[in-house]
């Protein structure tokens, strides 16, 4: 039985003092549930990393950076190596995210190599691929979700599932006023498992993470975390209230929970 990983993308919100208090509150929150089958992330703004990972290290609370250089080092201003990550002992990376490569056009090449960076310093990268509002109305999900796979883990060695996590993003259905029902997250998401299974194996897929990252929210999250293939919620705007961050990752608890008595 795969865990549930409830993690949280602040994006650019929060300063220096509400990463420190917000992420105190986490903190206490995940240590007084004490259940190791919920992992629990936050994403701060790249300033107040390391504040993060202070305030949380005495629990079971991670700490993501929200994207990372492809590029080792050099004179490329404003970008921060994984090294760099790896120094302050930040254990996990989302790439790929829908904004990235909408604002800042990275592409599946970029994020591959992003992935190697991560890989050779010992940092979990959260992978995210989902496709357009326009792809899904001309039928291109299988399409699009495929070809992303194949870019981005195209010739990339590996063995344990531990070592990343898969984000499912449908960008039709981020501020877009249309929402994916749970059916249609977990449509993509087997399919996302059945490609891990083909090139990976069949043990590799069933231990894979797969997150569903559309507009979670503490009111559809218990019938997301339902479906089979959905481990988690890559969670944007609701991540940034603590009564709504703590109700949905309590949620994702009581559905532990009650997983081990069935």
């Amino acid at each position: 039985m795969r865990d549930i990983i409830i993690a949280g993308n602040w994006k650019m919100n929060k300063d220096w003092t509400e990463t420190r208090d917000f992420g105190g509150l986490v903190a206490d929150f995940a240590t007084s549930l004490d259940h190791p089958a919920v992992r629990i992330l936050i994403a701060p703004p790249y300033p107040f990393l390391q504040e993060a990972v202070s305030i949380t290290a005495n629990s079971p609370v991670k700490v993501a950076a929200q994207d990372v250089s492809f590029r080792q080092n050099g004179a490329f201003t404003g970008e921060v190596s994984a090294a760099m990550l790896a120094s302050i002992q930040v254990p996990y990376c989302i790439i790929g995210h829908s904004e990235r490569r909408q604002y800042h056009h990275e592409t599946d090449a970029t994020v591959k190599a992003r992935m190697q960076g991560l890989f050779e310093h010992q940092i979990t990268p959260i992978v995210c691929i989902g496709e357009t509002l326009a792809q899904r109305d001309a039928g291109e999900t299988e399409k699009v979700i495929l070809s992303q796979l194949q870019g981005c883990f195209e010739q990339i060695e590996l063995a344990d599932s531990e070592k990343v996590v898969v984000a499912y993003e449908p960008v039709w259905a981020i501020g877009t006023g249309r929402t994916a029902t749970p059916e249609q997250a977990q449509e993509v998401h087997a399919l996302i498992r059945q490609w891990f299974a083909g090139h990976y194996g069949a043990g590799f897929a069933n231990g894979l993470h797969i997150l569903y990252g559309g507009s979670v929210k503490p009111d559809n999250i218990a019938d997301l975390l339902a479906q089979a293939d959905i481990d988690g919620g890559l969670i944007g705007g609701a991540s940034l209230v603590y009564e709504q961050f703590a109700t949905m990752i309590n949620t994702a608890v009581q559905i532990v929970k009650h997983r081990r008595t069935q």
